[in-house]
């Protein structure tokens, strides 16, 4: 269960407010950790503090994740991506995701509700971030797989680390 922020521990929020820059807009949970229990991604809240929707249901914090992530991007990992992974295998993980995030709407929620699927794409690939959070956190996501394949991740990601929430729901 997603929490206020208000509630989370000292160590957690401390470490998103830095990793981020800035304090969270909505509630959000740690749902991957690294070795050391740091955060590296969060599973957001479909709609922030001020019910403006949230696209992005999982976020990749963590300082190298994001780091690695960022330089394959600069590199044209897009592009690559997107000629390399097929349309149908993307179509099919914006699909579940969105799914998933819609689940955490409340059930009588009447407003403007996140469309798309992975960090709110509608179509193809935006956030190379966005796909491999996903995919670090078990999603089935082709592109977050194509990621950890070129960063040679499949073997460094604990996934023991993975969390389904817990007393640090954020």
């Amino acid at each position: 269960m997603l929490a206020n922020v208000e509630t989370m521990s000292d160590p957690d929020r401390d470490a998103v407010v830095r990793l981020l820059g800035r304090e969270p807009r909505g509630r959000y949970e740690v749902v991957l950790r690294d070795q050391s229990g740091g955060p590296i991604v969060l599973r957001n809240a479909p709609l922030l503090d001020d019910g403006t929707p949230m696209p992005t249901l999982f976020w990749l914090v963590g300082d190298r994740e994001r780091l690695l992530v960022s330089r394959l991007e600069s590199a044209g990992g897009v592009r690559r991506a997107s000629a390399e992974v097929p349309l149908a295998r993307i179509s099919a993980a914006h699909e579940a995701y969105a799914t998933e995030r819609d689940a955490y709407l409340p059930a009588d929620h009447a407003g403007p509700t996140p469309f798309g699927g992975v960090g709110g794409t509608r179509k193809g690939i935006k956030c190379l971030h966005a796909h491999y959070a996903y995919w670090l956190i078990g999603g089935l996501d082709p592109v977050g797989e194509w990621v950890a394949a070129r960063l040679g991740d499949h073997d460094n990601v604990d996934k023991a680390t993975l969390h389904s929430g817990g007393s640090d729901a954020k």
